[in-house]
């Protein structure tokens, strides 16, 4: 049996808004938005090259709410792989996304981290080379 991990949801305050921040803004690629009645929806955005995807899934009461922009804690929780850091960084940057930091070298690959507008925090990396 094959299994992998498909699909991890983001709360969000608004449909619309959030569709526009990730594929506008970051990049990301909208792949579904199929309304499910009663004002629900399946939005899934993620990277054009393939791998997870988001499930946007709009805030339904006060402890969804609560949650959104923090449901890693502050910790950096989600990572976007790239091949080519330096045109993607500029590319991002230019498009208005809200890197927290400059570029840097670490053992595991070229990094910087970013954050989503609602504050969810994400590294952008070009994995090191064996």
């Amino acid at each position: 049996m094959v299994q992998r991990l498909a699909t991890v949801t983001l709360v969000v305050d608004e449909y619309d808004e959030a569709i526009a921040h990730y594929v506008r803004v970051i990049g990301f690629t909208l792949f579904e938005d199929t309304a499910l009645g009663a004002g629900k929806r399946w939005v899934r955005v993620g990277p054009t090259g393939g791998g997870c995807h988001f499930l946007l899934a709009q805030a339904d009461g006060e402890v969804q709410r609560a949650a959104i922009g923090g449901q890693t804690g502050g910790r950096v929780g989600f990572f976007i792989e790239t091949d080519d850091f330096d045109v993607d960084h500029a590319a991002m940057k230019a498009r208005g996304v809200d890197f927290r930091e400059e570029p840097r070298n670490e053992s595991y690959g070229k990094v910087a981290v970013f954050a989503d507008c609602y504050g969810n925090l994400f590294d952008l990396i070009q994995p090191a080379r064996p």
